[in-house]
């Protein structure tokens, strides 16, 4: 009897074990003779190692894991060659690739998506290449440099939207395309679509969207409806607080109002133990499109007047803490957090960004809409 109900609990776990779904990736690797290649899965916590294979004589290799919820994001990695990989549930992927330089030379059968990632990895590619000449290019000084990068970033951007994006945003390969960053001088390792900015934030909703619809049980798509959602309410609280603050008086130049904000470390600064000092106070949002140039132009005036006497007190109502302590990580100056915007209102500022100039004194002396050139400001005041 014992034995009989043992082989019936043998058999039923194969038929269940038969009846998992999943799915393969599978290929050909030519110039890899036993080379090791590796597959992962590019999970919400981070890379996870599925599987490795050792390449045979033939180049083959195959892959065979449990089909994913939801849509899901992998990679095939040979030493620092990779290729990214989507897949929906079943399906068999299969690649045709070549060492060395593996990431620009493979083909992709079997899955629209992956043919899809295959393009968008290689214009994204081209367009880092891109970055690094105009970064290496002695001749264009810093503001034009910048005003380049961003141009070109936007074209990107704008080719993505309309060929990749916009066309089947309840796709993985659109989802990938948001998850795509650009690694250089002056935003390292940020992304290429920005929450925040208004033309991408379109593109968050669409595929939020259509992802919450299509996937309701996939991690990522409520992870990136919860995002939109909260860039959503996030805005609407900034724009209750600027039409309040656009009915009350302008602030007048007087005597310093006072703030007391923390750092990343938690540290408390005044602006009042700054007297002496001629300071500039900085109202900011790094998750804006256009926080990178700011950056660079107070990194400009810091090196030029710090040593003089100049203080940057930069206060950030960014609502990503996360991203906010990022952003100020490697910041000379000192940079303070008020998500709830109270420095604001106290400052009557409505818009950002925003300064003021405050002297020796711990005077309030004007603020932007009064000052035509800031340099000349600062060197009046030092």
């Amino acid at each position: 009897m014992k034995k009989i109900a043992y082989t019936i609990i043998v058999l039923l776990a194969m038929t269940a074990c038969s009846k998992q779904k999943t799915f393969t990736v599978e290929g050909t690797i030519e110039g890899a003779k036993d080379s090791t290649v590796y597959f992962y899965n590019r999970s919400m916590t981070g890379i996870v190692l599925l599987d490795s294979a050792k390449i045979g004589d033939d180049g083959t290799f195959s892959f065979q894991q449990a089909a994913p919820v939801g849509p899901d994001l992998y990679v095939l990695r040979i030493n620092n060659q990779i290729v990214n990989l989507a897949i929906d549930s079943t399906e068999t992927v299969t690649i045709k690739a070549s060492m060395p330089g593996m990431t620009q030379n493979y083909s992709v059968s079997g899955s629209e998506n992956c043919e899809k990632i295959r393009q968008l990895s290689l214009k994204h590619s081209e367009l880092q290449q891109q970055v690094f000449q105009v970064e290496q290019n002695s001749s264009l000084m810093g503001p034009v440099m910048l005003d380049s990068l961003q141009r070109m970033l936007r074209r990107y951007k704008d080719g993505i939207l309309v060929d990749y994006i916009f066309q089947e945003p309840q796709s993985s390969y659109a989802y990938f395309a948001l998850s795509q960053t650009l690694s250089h001088v002056y935003w390292p390792a940020s992304s290429v679509f920005v929450m925040g900015d208004s033309i991408d934030n379109r593109a968050y909703r669409a595929v939020a969207t259509c992802w919450k619809e299509y996937y309701p049980e996939s991690e990522r798509a409520q992870q990136l409806y919860n995002m939109v959602e909260r860039d959503i309410n996030n805005a609407r609280i900034v724009s209750a607080r600027q039409q309040k603050l656009q009915e009350q008086d302008v602030i007048t130049v007087s005597d310093i109002i006072d703030l007391k904000l923390p750092d990343l470390n938690g540290h408390v600064h005044t602006l009042s133990e700054l007297r002496g000092k001629v300071v500039l106070l900085d109202f900011h949002l790094f998750s804006t499109s256009e926080s990178g140039a700011r950056i660079l132009k107070l990194r400009e005036l810091y090196e030029r007047y710090h040593d003089r006497g100049l203080e940057i007190y930069q206060v950030s109502i960014d609502q990503d803490e996360h991203l906010w302590k990022q952003a100020v990580e490697a910041l000379p100056w000192i940079c303070v957090y008020d998500p709830d915007g109270e420095s604001c209102a106290r400052y009557n500022v409505s818009a950002l960004p925003e300064f003021f100039i405050i002297d020796r004194n711990n005077a309030l002396q004007k603020r932007s809409s009064q000052i035509d050139d800031l340099n000349a400001e600062i060197e009046r005041l030092l």
